[in-house]
């Protein structure tokens, strides 16, 4: 099945579109979005005429380039020329486009005079007065700006995926007791991974899909059915979260598990792939005209367009389908794979429990080292830990570890970086011990040239070990820092030290992007608890899932070393904790 013209004029638009923030020849935009409109008002098909051999330069704007471009896109789908611009522009560019009033030459003057990428970063310099600055600007277009980004931001409520699975987990355990379910998963971003969700799609296979229906508009956290059928259901729970139930027959669960899973974006990409091997792809199956030829399993749906089966988490058409196709997926980290955690806390600072306390509940856990970083004297509130006190833990966890077996303590410290980059406590103390790990926790709403060196300036430190939660959001409370993370991560390479992933959930911080950065250049991320008692080591899942959604794997996480191999890595401190025998 062809594209259709709409399909080829959005692609040129959107060339178009990049093109004029890049700041490209006027008459070279002008072009593509004369060909755009010409494309989008042709009265005939563009792939039919390529098949009848008619000529494309007949199209008003259309000449030997252009007609090159528009057989390429008819044939693959894509052009080599937008693949190329998407990966010179930072990704979140294209979404400032989405902001209503925002048109290329704004969103380029916004871009090369403010330095801003996302949308957080655009919400945050209107809110601060910055945009009315700028030529063509002013404070009605600014509080025009804040009024659509806000409006868009709360479109739909938003839970964080450690909430929601307290609630999707009893309704799935639920469903899956009625008599006749053969498979019940949650799909959609829970089922991605992502670090929020909006709504919960529950799929189901089953033969009697009525008994599940029942069972499922009756569950006691229902406060609204929205809809019952026997194939599609909706309701609101009591929590304000949607839940959309689809129970399919066994044979077509594959076909809907890949359909339902999403993202839109990665299932667009396929159903193109399979348009250009003459198939169709729904949630009922694959289909070669009226013949379906698979849809049981989604390894089957897959396949037809000649790709291996994808993890869930790499759904988002980040250039995961032409991975696939190259046979270059990555083996994504598994939770399995880590031996340590390397950003804990006790009740010296503001945790729960004691050195042997988390010392016990790490092992239980299966891992086999673990780095104590109480936090430091500046963070006042969390009784940190001046240099006396640091030195007395020091001795404190030396004498554990002569009585532990399998299991080693780090001695290590979550030091403040103040706003001139240097940090509370003075070396001398802090190369005593085996892991420095720097942190922001005040002044959030430094500028960002003002905020990227304060960072760059800790990261030089000889100490530094690893920069935490790197750009300091809370999901849904806290904005993340204005801070340039191409710039920390190639700081990270250069100096040899890491980032963190910190897997708590209201943070989840690095983000799935700049893992996946961070990964390119070369910089390792530790996925870490920032358990605050021995109950929280259950935080690293998210962070495995987090990662996972970065691309990572195995060898692309630090503590998944052996501790000799991770000494290796931080170096060999003065007071190195030795391993236990």
């Amino acid at each position: 099945m062809p594209l259709q013209n709409a399909d080829i004029a959005a692609i040129f638009g959107e060339i178009a579109d990049l093109l004029e923030i890049q700041g490209a020849n006027p008459f070279r935009v002008r072009a593509y979005r004369n060909a755009a409109r010409s494309v989008s008002e042709l009265g005939k098909s563009i792939p039919e005429m390529i098949g009848h051999d008619e000529s494309l330069k007949t199209i008003r704007g259309i000449g030997d380039d252009l007609a090159r471009k528009l057989r390429e896109i008819s044939a693959t789908g894509k052009c080599a020329l937008l693949e190329t611009l998407h990966r010179e522009m930072p990704a979140a560019v294209s979404e400032l486009l989405q902001i209503q009033g925002l048109g290329p030459k704004r969103v380029r003057a916004i871009h090369d005079t403010l330095h801003v990428d996302t949308i957080e970063q655009l919400l945050r310099a209107a809110k601060q007065g910055r945009i009315r600055g700028l030529r063509g600007f002013g404070e009605k277009t600014e509080a025009h700006i804040v009024a659509s980004i806000e409006a868009r931001l709360k479109k739909s409520r938003r839970f964080k995926i450690a909430l929601a699975e307290q609630y999707a987990e009893p309704l799935l355990a639920h469903l899956k007791a009625v008599s006749g379910v053969e498979e019940a998963i949650i799909a959609g971003s829970f089922r991605r991974r992502a670090e929020t969700v909006g709504d919960l799609d529950i799929l189901i296979a089953a033969r009697n899909a009525s008994a599940v229906t029942q069972s499922f508009v009756h569950y006691e956290d229902v406060t609204e059915v929205l809809s019952s059928g026997d194939t599609r259901s909706g309701v609101v729970l009591r929590n304000g979260m949607q839940v959309d139930l689809r129970v399919v027959a066994p044979a077509n669960y594959g076909a809907a598990l890949v359909y339902f899973t999403g993202s839109k974006a990665h299932s667009i990409a396929m159903r193109r792939g399979a348009q250009e091997r003459g198939l169709k792809i729904n949630e009922y199956g694959v289909f070669r005209g009226d013949a379906r030829i698979a849809g049981d399993t989604e390894a089957s749906v897959y396949a037809c367009i000649g790709l291996p089966w994808i993890d869930p988490e790499l759904r988002e058409n980040r250039g995961e389908l032409q991975a696939a196709a190259a046979n270059r997926l990555p083996e994504l980290i598994e939770l399995s794979d880590l031996r340590g955690d390397l950003h804990t806390h006790t009740k010296a600072s503001d945790g729960h429990d004691t050195l042997l306390d988390m010392a016990l509940a790490a092992r239980e856990r299966g891992l086999s080292y673990l780095a104590i970083t109480d936090h430091s004297n500046r963070l006042t509130v969390a009784r940190g830990l001046d240099a006396r006190r640091l030195a007395e833990q020091i001795e404190e966890i030396d004498r554990i570890n002569r009585t532990l077996e399998s299991i080693v303590l780090l001695k290590g410290i979550e030091v403040d970086i103040l706003e001139d980059g240097r940090f509370d406590l003075p070396d001398d103390i802090l190369e005593r011990l085996d892991i420095v790990v720097g942190a922001v926790h005040s002044r959030f709403d430094l500028p960002r040239p003002q905020q990227t060196e304060r960072v760059l300036r800790a990261m030089d430190h000889p100490c530094l070990s690893i920069l935490a939660h790197p750009t300091g959001r809370l999901i849904g409370q806290r904005e993340p820092c204005d801070i340039d993370i191409e710039r920390v991560i190639r700081k990270a390479r250069e100096r040899g030290c890491h980032l963190e992933l910190n897997a708590q959930p209201d943070r989840l911080d690095l983000v799935d992007t700049y893992c996946q950065m961070a990964k390119d250049e070369g910089v390792l991320v530790s996925i870490d608890s920032d358990a605050h008692s021995r109950l929280d080591f259950g935080n690293l899942r998210h962070g495995v899932d987090q990662a996972r959604r970065g691309w990572l794997s195995r060898n692309d996480v630090l503590n998944t070393r052996t501790l000799d191999e991770l000494r290796a890595l931080l170096g060999t401190p003065k007071g190195a904790t030795k391993a236990a025998p």
